[in-house]
């Protein structure tokens, strides 16, 4: 019989030194009568899900129990929920009575589905679950992660969205650019990479080029890719025509590769939009397969990710772990994984990405400089050890503020 294994934190021990596992070990002991769940609305789809994939493993590992529910949900509800999404990254919306009673409704059927309070440390993910916190009485702190770019939202839904923002105990935000004016303290973790997830471990070019055969995705020319959701904000158009400019200059195949999370109703109507773009050496696949994803990262002459808005852009670290360059536009997160001209580039344009396509396609050796860097700069700031250790300070801290016992805690 096959034993059944995940990554445990000594697997680490290579990548960042036995004193950071070691470091991370003892503050995970004093947490380990913890009873941890997350609240997010998908399973899988983006950069959320893949973190809690391998962040609640790993706090299992470690002693903590973590556990991690989905929101249930009509498609009206993730219809509103998407419009909530692009209006607190700054896109419009027309708040009627009748949407917040939607959401409100289904949050509160959901609360009724999970028994929350029997945890002693609960994880809000962004803004669909966000009024689960009205249905409960706590039994230890409420912390709310929102991984969205929050640097201008929309007013009527931010005031909207504040009171309920308030209730919780901290509010943890990716970048500092994001901080808003609340009651409720902020910290900021930029997120971070699982290593030893099929998304990230090391493959063989023979396992390479099975998945790429696989979709018969053609080898013979250097491949420019991006790999995110098909969401507007992720500027797929401005991404393939910064191609056809490119490809002036080099002869190339683009491959737009996505997938549709569950929480998104938007995300179909944005890939069957692209379809009339497709050509022979244009190829746009929606698949839900994390060895493809892992295959063209590496096989790639480039990576984009071309994005207008973005929290973070966790698919630029994965790029950069596979030590291929990445140009990103110069947005939210992606500012402060690529410092432009050293492990990448950025690009406010869709000229500006041509010239960078054209330019590492033209040159390998800038290519492999660049991305030995990048990888280096991931094993340094964007590994999942760095971004578990500041859940762990976080959850110590309240140990030390309510001795998580909550009733010594200020009565609400």
């Amino acid at each position: 019989m096959r034993t059944q294994k995940i990554t445990r934190i000594e697997d680490y021990e290579p990548l960042v030194g036995s004193e950071t596992v070691e470091r991370i070990m003892k503050k995970a002991k004093p947490l380990r009568h913890l009873h941890v769940a997350n609240v997010n609305s998908t399973y899988y789809g983006g950069g959320v899900a893949e973190l809690l994939t391998s962040l609640t493993l790993l706090m299992n590992n470690l002693g903590i129990r973590t556990g991690w529910r989905v929101l249930q949900g009509a498609p009206d509800f993730f219809s509103i929920t998407k419009k909530m999404h692009n209006a607190l990254q700054g896109g419009k919306i027309n708040l009627s009575k009748r949407k917040m009673e939607i959401y409100e409704e289904v949050v509160y059927e959901n609360a009724i589905r999970n028994h929350l309070d029997d945890h002693n440390m609960v994880i809000i993910h962004d803004p669909q679950p966000l009024p689960m916190i009205n249905h409960y009485k706590k039994n230890g702190p409420w912390i709310w992660r929102c991984h969205l770019d929050l640097s201008n939202p929309n007013a009527k839904l931010w005031n909207y969205l504040v009171p309920f923002i308030e209730k919780y105990d901290a509010v943890i935000l990716s970048i500092k650019d994001y901080r808003k004016k609340l009651k409720t303290p902020q910290v900021f973790f930029m997120p971070a990479i699982d290593p030893f997830a099929i998304l990230n471990r090391e493959m063989s070019e023979r396992e390479v080029n099975e998945r790429l055969n696989h979709y018969q995705i053609p080898t013979d020319l250097p491949l420019v890719v991006q790999i995110s959701r098909f969401d507007r904000w992720k500027d797929p158009e401005g991404v393939i025509r910064a191609f056809k400019m490119a490809r002036k200059e080099v002869d190339s195949t683009l491959v737009l590769l996505g997938n549709v999370a569950t929480d998104d109703p938007e995300g179909t109507e944005v890939y069957e939009s692209l379809l009339d773009c497709r050509e022979e050496r244009i190829i746009i696949l929606s698949h839900q397969d994390t060895a493809l994803v892992n295959a063209l990262q590496r096989r790639a002459a480039v990576i984009l990710q071309k994005s207008i808005k973005e929290g973070f852009g966790l698919t630029v670290s994965e790029a950069m772990w596979k030590g291929t360059p990445v140009i990103g536009g110069n947005v939210g997160g992606i500012r402060y994984q690529i410092r432009d001209g050293v492990n990448g580039f950025l690009v406010s344009s869709i000229d500006e990405a041509a010239k960078r396509i054209v330019q590492v396609v033209k040159d390998k050796k800038l290519k492999e400089t660049m991305g030995k860097k990048a990888r280096e700069t991931v094993r340094k700031k964007f590994l999942l050890t760095r971004y578990l250790e500041q859940y762990l300070d976080l959850f110590n801290s309240f140990k030390t503020v309510y001795r998580l016992t909550y009733g010594k805690k200020r009565s609400r």
